[in-house]
């Protein structure tokens, strides 16, 4: 693995007495793509918040960088250098493509974002550079054609495009991804995999997603969590031969006609879970 740039050590999270997390450790690396995967209530989108600063863990530390977070909040992400994409696109419908994606980039301004959008005379430059900017990673996402229309009038999988646009305005070195793939389809997803490919090659990516064949293809580590544990960490290819991560997604081992255990990547893709802050677990 490359040198560390994330680190979640120990971390355990407790809502209402009940374990959310239990002794969790993870790594991600420089330019390296780590998947975090595990059947409905397993934790992957508490340890999200965690890393963000929207949850505080009773144990363990989480360290960015060399650095532990112990008093972050999620403002302070894009001043550290990490950037997180939501479930769904949550883009705004009044704002073109091009208009959301420098929203993108409003905790760096100077000025701030609306005095930049409405090229007020003291923002001028920076709103020009802001628009050019953006206009470069839309290019980048190859979305740039759409830069004036509005998000509503676009195919899902392009919108999911402008939502990653908007969060790689803050040049992060840690990109977190929540169900990026969630809504594609198998075409979209391919594209989708292509892309964060690319992105690899400037930053770290860790990413929640119940699509295997997705994860399986562009993952250079994944980790299973299971009722809050880390079960399994390892190679795709050792994920895929985990007996343990195939009881922990089927409740027991499946075997094929020649007896041999049935990969889980094989035999089912479950859904994530809702948000921990919203459902208490």
């Amino acid at each position: 693995m490359t040198e560390p740039l994330l680190v979640v050590d120990g971390v355990t999270v407790s809502f209402a007495g009940l374990a959310a997390l239990d002794d969790v450790s993870l790594q991600v690396g420089e330019r390296e793509v780590v998947s975090l995967i595990g059947p409905n209530g397993a934790g992957k989108t508490t340890l999200f918040n965690v890393v963000c600063g929207f949850v505080r863990p009773g144990r363990g530390r989480v360290e960015f960088q060399g650095r532990e977070l112990a008093r972050h909040r999620p403002g302070d992400l894009a001043r550290m250098g990490i950037a997180r994409t939501l479930q769904g696109v949550r883009l705004w419908e009044g704002l073109s493509v091009l208009e959301n994606v420098m929203a993108g980039a409003q905790s760096t301004l100077r000025s701030g974002f609306v005095s930049a959008l409405f090229g007020l005379p003291r923002s001028s430059r920076e709103e020009t550079a802001l628009r050019r900017r953006a206009h470069a990673m839309l290019e980048r996402l190859g979305a740039d054609d759409v830069a004036e229309r509005h998000p509503g009038s676009l195919p899902y999988g392009l919108q999911k495009r402008v939502a990653i646009a908007r969060a790689l305005m803050v040049d992060p070195v840690l990109l977190l991804l929540d169900e990026p793939a969630s809504g594609l389809s198998e075409h979209e997803m391919g594209e989708l995999a292509t892309l964060v490919h690319g992105l690899r090659s400037d930053m770290g990516v860790l990413l929640v997603e119940h699509h295997m064949d997705f994860v399986m293809s562009i993952s250079d580590r994944v980790v299973v969590l299971n009722f809050g544990r880390v079960i399994a960490t390892g190679l795709p290819d050792e994920i895929r031969a985990d007996p343990e991560v195939t009881t922990a997604y089927l409740g027991e081992p499946v075997h094929s006609c020649d007896d041999s255990p049935v990969s889980p990547v094989e035999s089912v893709s479950p859904v994530e879970s809702v948000s921990p802050v919203e459902s208490g677990t």
